[in-house]
């Protein structure tokens, strides 16, 4: 009665003091948010809406999801299996081999962000979702039926004529304010943990973003080293149908753009492209480094390598700046710089 009442105006409301009324809307305009980010980052890391739904199904049912291959190492697979077809012998089914071998690692490191940003992102998001704002929810619902009693206990003192009435609904006001404002009070200390839930979406959201630069660096990387290894082979096999077999594919051998953009690649994946490089440079000494990932030499000039071995290297003058000479026992030869993490 009192709440159609207030609706129709005919009886007047308790207002909520100014503080509980922002920290209400704060916590409102929190959920609605982090529900849209939520849903377009579910939408970014599984662009698929039917493999997004099999995935929800099954994690309502509590059971995992069946393993499938994700676009990148399918379109690998395929391209491996062509590779064979054509025979690895030959430069395009070798080209194609190595082409879906690139794939495949991309598919890999496609799974590894979505995992990581699942674990340290989505996760937490849906956790203030389905868990805080419910909570907070729930005592705002208490908090207007405490406010609608107290205010039907005000409005039947108005109504008391006699002091009996009277009495009694001074008494009722006293308790029904007094319920009133002990809700309030729980309501409001829950609201005010809504700034420790932005403090724990922001490390949350350091940790998406330090997830898409691993994903983006061991990208970049991948594809380096395949354009390497493309750009090995002779030039008469890279030709484009419609140029002459004596012209080289310009964008296969590496354009400056590559060579200035792994100068400053990004610092996740740990390359020596520090103060560390430019000492070495400008010394004649030798330090030793590490080796990030693994390296086919390109031609004879060039030193293979296996990651997370340790070779010693040093610079000669006029060297190509994106490269260092490599030494490991008896073997030498050129490596390049991004591959690698100079140690102490």
């Amino acid at each position: 009665l009192q709440f159609t009442e207030e609706k129709l105006g005919q009886a007047e409301k308790t207002e909520l003091d100014a503080h509980l009324e922002n920290l209400l809307s704060k916590a409102e305009c929190t959920k609605l948010w982090t529900e849209k980010i939520m849903k377009q980052t579910e939408v970014l890391l599984q662009p698929n809406p039917n493999a997004r739904i099999e995935e929800f199904v099954y994690e309502k049912l509590d059971r995992k999801a069946p393993s499938r291959m994700n676009n990148p190492e399918l379109l690998g697979q395929y391209m491996i299996d062509a590779g064979n077809e054509f025979g690895p012998g030959t430069a395009y089914g070798n080209a194609l081999i190595k082409c879906g071998e690139t794939q495949k690692r991309i598919g890999t490191a496609d799974r590894e962000l979505i995992q990581t940003s699942a674990i340290n992102f989505l996760t937490p998001l849906r956790n203030f979702i389905e868990g805080d704002y419910k909570t907070i929810t729930k005592e705002r619902k208490l908090l207007q039926n405490k406010r609608l009693d107290l205010d039907a206990a005000k409005t039947r003192l108005k109504k008391a004529k006699v002091a009996e009435a009277r009495a009694a609904s001074e008494q009722e006001v006293r308790i029904t304010q007094s319920e009133f404002d002990r809700q309030a009070e729980i309501t409001r200390l829950l609201l005010e943990g809504i700034s420790s839930t932005h403090a724990h979406h922001l490390r949350c959201l350091n940790d998406f973003v330090e997830a898409q630069m691993t994903y983006y660096a061991q990208c970049y990387q991948y594809m380096l080293d395949l354009q390497k290894q493309l750009g090995s082979f002779p030039s008469t096999f890279l030709s484009n149908n419609n140029q002459s077999s004596t012209t080289p594919v310009q964008s296969v051998s590496t354009p400056s753009v590559l060579a200035s953009a792994s100068a400053s690649l990004p610092s996740v994946s740990n390359s020596i492209v520090t103060s560390g490089l430019s000492e070495l440079k400008s010394s004649s000494g030798s330090r030793k480094a590490r080796v990030l990932y693994d390296y086919d030499a390109a031609n004879s000039s060039e030193l293979s390598l296996l990651a997370d071995e340790v070779i010693t290297v040093y610079s000669i003058p006029g060297m190509d700046s994106d490269w260092l000479m490599g030494e490991r026992g008896n073997q030498k030869g050129k490596v390049p710089i991004t591959y690698l993490e100079l140690l102490n």
